[in-house]
């Protein structure tokens, strides 16, 4: 029963920040959300369970913008669970205008447990798309050789919903 009034609520919330669209091109936009999924096991090892939060920033109609997320990792069923953290920014990636959102190109910076990562300058790709009932719903991040590609409304029983919000509405770049 919890479970379903926090989803209600997060949704009232999305869809006030939703309303309020319509702001003149050439602003700064900023876009936020939360990660919480489970990915395939790509190394053999098992799956990993990825938490965490995420920012973007377009800036006006330069095309650029930056993406952060502060990510902790643990292996979702087989010990020893390996907990550990990752930072990943790209700094004036290039963004571009999707169908339903937007892509963010670039190369990482990217931090494991608070020291340089062995993917740092890595080509990143990040996709920020949803639907029409809630824009910005889902995040797709590719990371050089990995895959992280996972919708923030997909999680584990199809049952959480996502928690993205944005400042303004999406303006289609030049």
């Amino acid at each position: 029963m919890r479970h379903i009034v926090w989803r209600l609520l997060s949704l009232a919330v999305v869809t006030l920040a939703l309303s309020g669209h319509g702001f003149a091109q050439g602003r700064d936009l900023r876009y936020s959300g939360t990660v919480n999924d489970y990915t395939t096991n790509f190394d053999g090892g098992g799956a990993w369970h990825i938490t965490g939060e995420w920012t973007m920033s377009v800036k006006g109609d330069s095309g650029k913008g930056t993406f952060t997320v502060g990510l902790t990792m643990a292996r979702a069923a087989v010990e020893p669970r390996s907990f550990h953290t990752h930072h990943i920014t790209v700094e004036d990636g290039q963004v571009t205008a999707l169908s339903n959102g937007y892509r963010l190109t670039g190369t990482a910076a990217m931090a494991g447990n608070g020291g340089a990562a062995g993917f740092t300058g890595s080509p990143v790709t990040v996709d920020i798309t949803g639907g029409n009932a809630v824009p910005f719903s889902n995040i797709a991040i590719t990371v050089g050789h990995l895959d992280w590609q996972r919708e923030t409304n997909r999680r584990v029983g199809h049952d959480s919903a996502s928690q993205s919000s944005y400042d303004e509405s999406v303006p289609p770049l030049a």
